[in-house]
């Protein structure tokens, strides 16, 4: 056996392993610029905030891949048009365990830590992955 995860590093609150700080886009940011935010941030989702400053969506690399499969126009075309609109988000007293279960559960990778409507970070699978990781018995 390589290692055991000790049992309660799953129940740490995800504000533990939250990627800050957090880089966003605005909803009338052209994609071209969404994917030179990516590139330069070295991410692989950003939150698309709308003229208020509110979280209208995200935007992955996976919705990028899908945006240019249909073959349309990265300079014309705006984040809001290519982002996933049903945000999943958690307060950031959730545990570690819960987000992996809403993870799976919903198929997604990338989850936004959120208190009073502000974004605090976002955790993805790969976070979990090496949070669970870093707390293995080896």
């Amino acid at each position: 056996m390589i290692g055991r995860i000790r049992s309660n590093s799953m129940e740490r609150a995800i504000q533990a392993i939250i990627q800050q700080p957090v880089v966003c886009v605005g909803a009338d940011d052209s994609i071209e610029s969404v994917q030179q935010t990516l590139d330069k941030n070295r991410l692989h989702c950003v939150p698309v905030l709308d003229a208020q400053g509110g979280c209208f969506g995200v935007i992955s690399a996976q919705d990028l891949v899908h945006f240019h499969v249909l073959n349309k126009n990265a300079k014309a075309e705006r984040a809001w048009e290519a982002c996933s609109h049903k945000v999943i988000e958690v307060a950031s007293g959730a545990s570690v365990r819960e987000v992996a279960e809403l993870m799976m559960a919903h198929h997604i990778h990338h989850v936004l830590i959120m208190e009073a409507g502000d974004i605090l970070g976002i955790v993805s699978s790969v976070d979990i992955i090496r949070h669970c990781f870093d707390c293995m018995n080896l």
